[in-house]
């Protein structure tokens, strides 16, 4: 196994719950990260239940292997003001070794310990007694909502183990959503319709100054059509769209590239979010990336109590991408995250009660029909 990708090198501690010494996935971890050249890391044994773990400053980074007792399947946390897409999480830790300037996470977990729920035996029980209840039932199901789906999986292989594991399941599609590029969980998948791989995208200029330790616009993309090539479905998402000097010319650039790797009818769907923040945000923001500005544009508060760019504007940048993604053959793969009707019927001309539901039409794109 090769060093370490880049994001992952700032790791300078291991905790491990007491419960978990002897879990597989422990032993996993510690043999990577030897195969990675960094057998020096120090491992700490940790009483379970603990909450907080206290490591030196300068080791940047922890990895805290954790005995989860919650639940591992959740409901996307949408709010009924928006139109929410209706999928379901499925929660493999919390955290991310990637900065981001926009990244709602840094809100949600104001320290650098990266969560990975080591009794996977529990949470494989947990999916087979919710999926297989009825098989009849569908699930859109995905990884990256508290942590992103691929970022540790040099590490965890947590990703294939999911895959091999949902090979079973019918009535499953898993979205896999990353900014960065790890195939190895292709190694576990005989079937290529029940795996969605996801990438985060935007504007040139946001991923150069707002986006560290991440895979290059370039090789998402390159990943993007090395799964589309194998059979895979993609999935593509701009969020957060953000407002800078000069966005319409980098917009419509990253548009036009994706062209250029993919098709359109590769493209299970591709989502589209404007930057809206929770306001503990701003001031993590304005600490941590003092040369971020978007932070100061007009933004108003929102019916989930998140700050959004003023409507005008969204439906601007909104209309913007969607005609130019129209041009290239884009239409029933699109669709907002967290947006009213009235944003809707602005920009596309109808609004999801038009055609059965967010939820219902993405269901069907995922299962490919």
């Amino acid at each position: 196994m090769p060093s370490l990708p880049r994001h992952l090198r700032k790791i300078g501690h291991v905790f491990v719950d007491e419960s978990m010494i002897d879990a597989p996935m422990t032993h996993r971890v510690r043999e990577r990260l030897a195969q990675g050249g960094r057998a020096d890391i120090p491992w700490t044994v940790v009483p379970p239940d603990q909450d907080r773990v206290e490591f030196e400053r300068g080791e940047t980074q922890a990895l805290y292997l954790k005995e989860y007792k919650g639940k591992f399947l959740r409901f996307c946390p949408g709010t009924r003001a928006y139109h929410c897409c209706g999928y379901r999480i499925i929660h493999i830790g919390e955290n991310c070794p990637m900065a981001c300037s926009y990244c709602i996470l840094q809100a949600y977990f104001q320290d650098r310990v990266l969560k990975i729920w080591a009794n996977q035996d529990a949470l494989f029980r947990e999916l087979a007694d919710g999926f297989g209840a009825d098989r009849n039932t569908r699930y859109r199901v995905g990884t990256g909502e508290f942590t992103d789906s691929l970022a540790l999986e040099h590490l965890t292989g947590y990703s294939r183990n999911l895959v091999e594991f949902l090979e079973d399941y019918d009535n499953v599609v898993l979205e896999l959503k990353s900014k960065v590029v790890d195939l190895s969980w292709m190694e576990g998948a005989t079937r290529t319709d029940r795996v969605l791989p996801a990438w985060s995208l935007n504007a040139p200029f946001i991923n150069e100054h707002e986006e560290f330790d991440v895979s290059t616009l370039t090789e998402r993309l390159e990943a993007a059509r090395t799964c589309a090539e194998a059979g895979f479905r993609v999935c593509l998402h701009f969020d957060p769209i953000i407002r800078f000097d000069g966005w319409r010319e980098g917009y419509a650039e990253i548009i036009d590239r994706i062209f250029d790797y993919v098709k359109p009818d590769q493209i299970a769907y591709m989502s589209l979010g404007s930057f809206r923040c929770m306001p503990q945000l701003n001031p993590i923001i304005e600490d941590r990336f003092p040369e971020t500005n978007y932070i100061y544009n007009e933004f108003v508060p929102g019916l989930d109590g998140k700050a959004r760019l003023l409507r005008p504007l969204r439906v601007e940048q909104f209309k913007f991408m969607v005609d130019r993604l129209r041009k290239h053959g884009m239409e029933e793969q699109l669709y907002f995250c967290m947006e009213s009707t009235g944003v809707w019927n602005e920009v596309f001309g109808y609004a999801p009660g038009d055609f059965g539901g967010l939820g219902k039409r993405l269901m069907a794109r995922a299962f490919g029909e």
